[in-house]
């Protein structure tokens, strides 16, 4: 017998629930394509600030809520604040994105320190408070880390990369050292989640957007085995909460993610066929995705075909429609609003 909804179609979505229509939200739909999103950006300056304001990062997360009425906001944060939690040198610079003092040894990762990561996190925990408290009653919040292969990448690089050949070479030649930063990133992340679960999050993401480097033995050992241990750990305590897990570039090893990590939820890229998706996936796992985010900056015909074929093929099984990656700065808003009065007007057999 189905349990009762929620009132949330995002988190009864998650839990298998029928749902009127498909809940939906975008990945980046507090960003810089708003301009009221450009103006709190402008006022605060400095890119960690705003993360660490939690009036500000609160205004952000509710701007799209009001433009477009979202089923679920996402928290406005940034994956890299857990190495900044953690002792790690980060700064955003204009033009270059984020630059960290790069770890590529044992006594790197000793000198990390879990013990320090909520004091420097509480900011974001009371942002989770501020919008959980502001949100219509049917809107959920979505509570959001980097996978610790992802944030991995970047606390070893100490920028961003296409290959991060550093990452993997150090992964392929010392396992054990490079383990020990996996464990610190797992520990560190399930605390972070657990604490934005207490704040207020009604759901967790976690965003593994470099798993599509990995080859097939590395992307079970170091993509796969920690969110599962992040999973298992944060199910134990929050066993009503649902995390949504997002291996982008995963292609068909997305199948072995799903079937072994406990997610409630798969993101799904825009490389990913929804119907291999649909036939392979949505019979264990909600799928959420995943339309080409420079379709929204075309708009017209061309957006709403694309859309109209996700929602066709997903719609009949749990899903939850998104982009398959963020949307990008160049998109206008009133694109974003007709694809939001598109699926809002779609009705599920």
């Amino acid at each position: 017998m189905n349990k009762p909804s929620t009132g949330k179609r995002l988190i009864d979505a998650l839990a298998h629930r029928p749902v009127d229509r498909p809940p939906f939200w975008f990945m980046r739909q507090a960003g810089r394509y708003l301009p009221e999103y450009r103006k709190i950006r402008a006022q605060v300056g400095d890119f960690l600030e705003l993360c660490y304001s939690p009036e500000a990062a609160a205004e952000v997360t509710l701007q799209p809520i009001r433009r477009y009425g979202m089923d679920a906001a996402i928290l406005f944060a940034d994956i890299l604040l857990i190495p900044d939690a953690l002792g790690q040198k980060l700064e955003y610079r204009e033009g270059e994105g984020p630059v960290l003092e790069p770890i590529r040894t044992g006594a790197g990762v000793a000198a990390l320190d879990p013990a320090t990561i909520h004091e420097r996190l509480s900011p974001v925990y009371e942002t989770v408070s501020r919008v959980a408290g502001a949100l219509p009653d049917g809107t959920a919040l979505i509570g959001f880390a980097g996978s610790p292969w992802t944030v991995a990448c970047y606390m070893v690089e100490g920028h961003g990369s296409k290959e991060f050949q550093e990452t993997r070479l150090w992964a392929l030649r010392d396992p054990q050292v490079f383990g020990a930063l996996i464990d610190v990133l797992v520990e560190a992340t399930t605390a972070y989640l657990g604490h934005q679960i207490e704040a207020g999050a009604h759901a967790v993401q976690l965003f593994d957007s470099w798993s599509g480097v990995l080859s097939e033995d590395q992307f079970a050992r170091w993509c796969v085995a920690p969110t599962q241990a992040i999973v298992s750990q944060l199910k134990q305590r929050y066993p009503d909460v649902p995390v949504i897990g997002f291996p982008r570039g995963a292609g068909s090893k997305t199948a072995d993610y799903v079937a072994a990590t406990g997610i409630d939820g798969v993101g799904i890229d825009t490389s990913m066929p929804v119907g291999w998706a649909a036939r392979t996936l949505q019979s264990t796992v909600a799928i959420q995705g995943n339309l080409d985010p420079l379709a929204v900056v075309t708009g017209g015909k061309a957006m709403e075909d694309q859309a109209r074929h996700i929602l066709g093929t997903l719609s009949n099984g749990p899903f939850i429609f998104n982009l398959g990656h963020g949307i990008v700065p160049q998109t206008p808003p009133e694109h974003v609003a007709a694809l939001s009065e598109l699926i809002r007007n779609w009705r599920n057999a």
